[in-house]
């Protein structure tokens, strides 16, 4: 039964998370739903929702989480929805190597470690599901958002490896790759932005503007968009396919840029890609 298979969700503050911890628990998973701020943990509980305090960048929390969980659960853990990141904007040339580390820290370093206290409960139970919400920006690049795609590619190859090494041991290892979806995704992205990168000493000052005009802007990211929903969906066939699919895509972007990027010579793909991040930092 659902009912008997716990299910673990990163970053259910808002946007995809949440909506994962929502969509999983009408479908009858036993939901733990995990956020970094306090106040979020409490509102995610008066919501009825099982919670736990996670901070990706603290290795006591994880540790901390993971055994309350299973304490909980009764040494149980059936899926890991590895959602919770950041994205860090600016050129390459602005990004300060802390800058960087924090972005990995999150998006790549914490979700290894969380990752890697559960699959031995998995492999003991002879099944599990690893699923990592990756992006598109794991499978192509847009300039100025250099951190988040490095954080993204390393994602990619770390799960394709993960998937080899846990060939026949009854745990699964998923990619979903969302494009443009509905989410606080820019709003947290527009606050680091301003944080950590020295826009008026940068070249690209006066793309910065485009940027930030970008970031603040109300409405959906870009054409395209989707509600967090349709990546539920995606999580929803991973969790329980009897043999789930390597990637899920979600959204137009996704299958067409990612399917340009195998058919088209390097030269036309960055005009294009060059031409996208013009249009939308008008």
């Amino acid at each position: 039964m659902k009912a008997s298979r716990p299910v673990l969700i990163t970053g259910c503050s808002s946007g995809i998370g949440y909506a994962a911890a929502r969509g999983l628990n009408e479908r009858g998973f036993r939901v733990f739903a995990s956020a970094r701020r306090p106040a979020d943990v409490a509102r995610l509980k008066e919501e009825g929702f099982e919670t736990l305090r996670l901070d990706m960048d603290d290795s006591r929390s994880i540790r901390g989480a993971v055994d309350e969980m299973l304490e909980r659960s009764e040494g149980r853990i059936y899926g890991l929805f590895n959602n919770a990141a950041w994205g860090q904007a600016g050129a390459v040339e602005d990004l300060r190597r802390e800058v960087l580390r924090a972005q990995f820290e999150t998006n790549l370093f914490g979700l290894l470690e969380l990752t890697n206290r559960l699959i031995p409960v998995m492999r003991a139970q002879g099944e599990g599901r690893i699923v990592q919400n990756s992006s598109l920006l794991g499978l192509i690049t847009l300039p100025f958002r250099g951190a988040y795609c490095a954080s993204k590619f390393a994602l990619e190859g770390l799960s394709d490896t993960l998937r080899l090494e846990l060939k026949g041991s009854g745990v699964y290892v998923s990619l979903i790759e969302p494009g443009p979806v509905e989410s606080r995704f820019r709003a947290n992205a527009l606050q680091k932005f301003r944080e950590n990168i020295d826009i008026g000493d940068s070249v690209f000052r006066e793309r910065y503007r485009g940027n930030l005009k970008r970031l603040a802007r109300e409405g959906p990211a870009a054409p395209f968009t989707l509600p967090a929903d349709a990546v539920v969906r995606k999580l929803l066939q991973a969790l329980e396919a009897h043999r789930p699919r390597a990637r899920y895509y979600v959204t137009f972007p996704t299958y067409a840029l990612s399917t340009l990027k195998w058919l088209l010579p390097v030269w036309m793909m960055d005009r294009i890609l060059l031409r996208i991040s013009g249009a939308e930092n008008r």
